[in-house]
């Protein structure tokens, strides 16, 4: 049943609504509107100028109008006469392809198609830094191993709790939070749920958690590499396929006990090909789930402070193992570790779909199934490729893996690619402080 958006406001004493959408950077836009004007929004959408955000456009298109999906509303428990609700852009009539939250709903109706219902859940690591960004927020935090530090995290209550507060308002079943493994770092996890609902959720987890920082006079982040030496803003996600969409999920169709290094974990033939896919197309899976010239000081990190990256540079899987880009922590569900904080949290559910649909219908085998530590013996893996070393090399893998482009969509992915060689060329052409240290005296 579709809420009036109009009579939500009456019920709940919204004032404003924040129509959203985000763009090919992960940008989140919007349009603040009075819920007396809800109404024609809701039938008709707030109007944008698409070149004016990160989308493939000029300024001669014409109004990009994002239309409410009133099933995504939230009211604002920290701000309740606000209401954000997510947009999804239309022009002239048409989906604009390109747009990010377009590009999910059109998978999920193709998984949908073939009995297949993704769900998944996230795991949103984020630092608190003071308001520049140049230092960790909490001076005291400065432990060699700070992980679950329970002063650290105590220190950081205030912010926590509020936070966490407001997801038990909203129903969303966190069950728990923590001081991550680098000083400054925390991480909330909550229930997972519909692909579509767990995206929405992420993009307004993100909104949030930076609108609670500033209430409190510090800076969230969910930078994959803010601060060199550390550990790294990873945002894991855990993928399970099921029989029907919400509520009326009985079967977990990725469950499955057999022969083989895939039943040997709880993977049946559907989870196996589903994890074949993403095996498949990892290289090119990296130019969306770490999108940023930063990603890869994360993946390709050298030991940090604490020991450990905690992330991936080798396309392999395990089974209850976290030095891998896969890890298989019970049966009928897996972890993908690879995608980092700055990942668009539409584009990375609708690329985890594009890359198990295209492993399932291809039958895809995941390969060999390996059970070492990668940290320590990672050097011993000969036959796994290793993950892109920068952010040209995943846009480059991206563009010659051309089934995973087809799934993404044509119009995306011809956008996605121009946008992103356009933000490597503005990389590669600053003059950094580094080359006149190693260049000048040459």
């Amino acid at each position: 049943m579709t809420t009036d958006l109009a009579a939500f406001a009456k019920e709940n004493g919204v004032k404003y609504f924040m129509i959203s959408f985000t763009d090919l950077f992960g940008g989140q836009r919007a349009k603040l509107v009075p819920a007396q004007a809800i109404a024609d929004m809701q039938e008709d959408g707030a109007g944008f100028a698409g070149f004016a955000t990160y989308l493939d456009m000029t300024p001669a298109h014409p109004d990009m109008l994002a239309v409410p999906d009133p099933s995504s509303v939230i009211q604002l428990p920290w701000k309740p006469e606000v209401a954000w609700v997510a947009g999804n852009c239309v022009m002239e009539g048409e989906d604009v392809a390109q747009a990010p939250r377009n590009v999910l709903r059109r998978l999920i109706d193709e998984a949908a198609a073939e009995g297949l219902h993704v769900k998944t859940g996230i795991e949103a690591e984020f630092f608190l830094l003071t308001p520049d960004g140049e230092q960790v927020s909490d001076p005291f935090d400065t432990a060699e191993k700070p992980c679950y530090d329970q002063q650290a995290v105590m220190r950081r209550y205030d912010v926590v709790r509020e936070i966490c507060d407001y997801m038990l308002e909203l129903g969303w079943g966190p069950y728990q939070n923590d001081h991550e493994d680098a000083n400054g770092q925390f991480e909330m996890n909550w229930e997972f749920d519909d692909a579509l609902r767990t995206a929405d959720k992420h993009s307004f987890f993100k909104f949030m958690t930076k609108s609670v920082a500033e209430k409190h006079g510090f800076r969230a982040t969910f930078m994959p590499k803010p601060v060199e030496g550390l550990t790294g803003n990873g945002c894991h996600a855990h993928i399970s396929v099921w029989d029907a969409p919400g509520a009326e999920a009985r079967t977990n169709v990725f469950a499955g006990e057999g022969e083989g290094p895939t039943g040997e974990v709880g993977l049946g033939e559907q989870g196996k090909h589903f994890l074949g896919g993403i095996m498949k197309h990892a290289s090119a899976l990296a130019a969306i789930t770490n999108p940023t010239v930063n990603s890869y000081k994360r993946i390709n990190a050298p030991r940090t402070m604490s020991g450990a990256t905690w992330a991936p540079n080798t396309v392999t899987w395990t089974g209850n193992n976290r030095t891998h880009m896969v890890r298989v922590p019970g049966p009928g569900r897996f972890e993908l570790r690879l995608p980092d904080g700055a990942t668009n949290p539409y584009l990375l559910q609708a690329v985890i779909i594009a890359a198990g649909l295209s492993g399932i219908r291809s039958k895809a085998d995941p390969g060999r199934r390996y059970d070492i530590d990668m940290y320590a013996e990672g050097h011993t893996v000969t036959d796994a490729p290793k993950l892109p070393l920068n952010m040209l090399d995943a846009l480059r893998d991206y563009d010659k893996d051309e089934e995973l482009k087809a799934a993404m969509g044509k119009e995306f992915s011809a956008a996605y690619l121009k946008m992103k060689h356009q933000e490597w060329d503005s990389f590669v052409s600053h003059f950094s402080r580094w080359e006149k240290e190693h260049t000048l005296d040459i």
